[in-house]
């Protein structure tokens, strides 16, 4: 069984992030469950973003900063993830959001799983650099997932998962070397397959994390996303050649998701050049899925501001956009 006061140690990697951070740190403090060991790994930051954490950490002792050189988000949360003894661990980008909830429900479900239980996820939402709401997702695996997560990557994103300690090194720890191969950014997507091959998982069924979309996070690179994904998944296939055409359309998954992050930040030449892998690797889908990519692009907050009152009037004038993350009751 879980101790209800079980510390819980909360990683958060940080790269000059300077317009978030402040918000990012208040939600973790503002967790429900307080026996929180919160480490900020500043990863060669240059801007102001080591001092805003020094200045949060004067108002909550709970928090503590760690400096290294850069090299890379593995590396920061491995670091992180070594300074402090907590049996449980959680990790979260220095631009996301979580809600007060997060880490009490998903001790609860471990605990509840047992064992045999080592990550718990949530729901999240996707916001905008505003912190606005634009599209809501709402995965439901639970279990022993390897297969559903060859499949898909439901958990979503790193700032989602808490790991049992003993889970996590087992899994490996994240893999570095995705960045020395210039292929970067799927680290959370293998943690969660090697976590997959041993443990089972748990889902909590609220949006208890808000996930932020911007043109600088590391997901905006989507080329280099793609070489992370084939690597990834490419393990797998190896392992596992049994799952194959659920790696297949996993990666068909991720080449419309990279697609739609491309066009949704702008970068018309990527986006243009993944619909067109997209198209040769599956026309039908590509085809079918051209509306949701329309839609995503007009609900997302990246796109200019006149851009946005436009579709709101032509929808309708009277709608409302959704509602900062901070400002809603999941």
């Amino acid at each position: 069984m879980i101790d209800d006061n079980a510390t819980v140690g909360v990683v958060v990697p940080m790269f000059n992030a300077e317009g978030t951070i402040r918000a990012t740190l208040t939600s973790i403090c503002q967790q429900a469950h307080q026996a929180l060991d919160i480490v900020v790994v500043d990863d060669g930051s240059t801007d102001k973003s080591a001092s805003i954490v020094a200045s949060c950490a004067e108002k909550d002792r709970r928090i503590r900063l760690m400096r290294q050189p850069n090299a890379g988000v593995a590396h920061a949360r491995n670091s992180g993830a070594a300074s402090t003894d907590a049996e449980f661990l959680a990790f979260v980008d220095a631009d996301d959001l979580w809600a007060p909830s997060k880490i009490a429900l998903q001790l609860r479900a471990l605990q509840e799983g047992g064992s045999s239980a080592g990550l718990a996820y949530c729901w999240f939402a996707q916001i905008d650099e505003n912190g606005r709401v634009f599209s809501l997702y709402r995965p439901d695996a639970d279990g022993r997932v390897l297969q559903r997560m060859c499949r898909m990557n439901f958990v979503g994103n790193g700032s989602s998962m808490l790991l049992r300690r003993s889970a996590f090194e087992r899994a490996g720890q994240f893999d570095p070397s995705l960045r020395a191969r210039n292929a970067q950014g799927c680290e959370d997507l293998l943690m969660c397959l090697r976590i997959a091959e041993s443990y089972e998982f748990r889902v909590v069924p609220q949006h208890l994390v808000g996930y932020r979309m911007t043109n600088v996070n590391m997901s905006s690179d989507v080329m280099q996303m793609l070489r992370s994904c084939e690597i990834v998944l490419g393990e797998f296939r190896e392992k596992y050649p049994q799952f194959g055409n659920d790696l297949d359309a996993h990666l068909v998954d991720m080449i419309h998701w990279l697609a739609v992050r491309a066009l949704i930040g702008g970068q018309l030449y990527s986006a243009c050049k993944l619909s067109k892998k997209l198209f040769i690797m599956d026309p039908r889908t590509a085809i079918s899925r051209l509306p949701n990519m329309v839609d995503v692009y007009c609900r997302a907050r990246l796109v200019p501001h006149w851009i946005k009152v436009g579709v709101k009037r032509m929808r309708n004038k009277n709608a409302e956009f959704r509602p900062l993350y901070e400002e809603t009751s999941w």
